[in-house]
């Protein structure tokens, strides 16, 4: 499936590429995105038409054509924000698909082009060893991106996200029902608990881009 594009007419200043804008974080992401430089570009990479500035670059095409894509793309930083729940997924598998391995993909093709900073929209309490098979893929999607070794790395790790969400993991509605009054609850390092809004997270990745400090950082406590 050949990729479809809408082009910018920038052509200098930072690359910047979002993988993963149909989500709640990454169309967020994109819609608040100012280029801080005359020069500067963003392209949006996906299966589907994204919902997109028209500034932006959008790349629709099969995932097996992706990594085709980034290397074309060459880009300086890379968003990636892609992250499904098992309901729309179908299974586990296919959740692991996405949230692990289409990552993890994502990750080794930006390395491959030269990108120098990966910035990952993963979870709170996201571990490879943990009990949990949702915490668990997610930890094992940091630890992917983390072993390419992107001169900066930044994992932001959000707790419940509040916003215009369109799929719900199992409890969530409740979850976001009871958010006030349990929020008030988690205080000092209980905070990075806390629910958060979706344009929180999105600024907290805008804060981060072309951060100048190489390195691997994690960012928890966002509200």
């Amino acid at each position: 499936m050949p990729a479809k594009s809408k082009q910018s007419s920038s052509s200098t200043g930072i690359k910047l590429l979002v993988v993963g804008a149909t989500g709640l974080v990454g169309n967020t992401f994109v819609h608040r995105w100012r280029p801080g430089n005359p020069g500067d570009e963003l392209h949006i990479l996906g299966r589907r038409d994204e919902d997109a500035p028209d500034s932006a670059t959008v790349h629709v095409a099969a995932v097996e054509d992706w990594p085709d894509i980034i290397a074309s793309i060459a880009p300086d930083i890379v968003l990636c924000a892609l992250g499904t729940t098992i309901a729309a997924a179908g299974s586990r598998k296919a959740f692991r698909a996405v949230d692990l391995e289409l990552v993890a993909d994502v990750a080794e093709a930006a390395k491959h082009a030269g990108t120098k900073q990966f910035i990952l929209i993963s979870s709170t309490m996201a571990n490879p060893k943990a009990s949990g098979f949702y915490l668990r893929t997610k930890g094992e999607a940091e630890a992917a991106a983390e072993a390419q070794q992107f001169d900066r790395l930044d994992i932001i790790r959000p707790g419940l996200l509040r916003g215009d969400r369109k799929e719900f993991r199992a409890g969530e509605r409740l979850a976001i029902l009871l958010s006030p009054v349990v929020d008030r609850l988690m205080q000092g390092s209980l905070r990075k608990y806390r629910s958060v809004a979706v344009d929180t997270v999105a600024d907290t990745a805008l804060r981060l881009l072309d951060a100048a400090t190489p390195g691997r950082f994690v960012h928890e406590t966002l509200s």
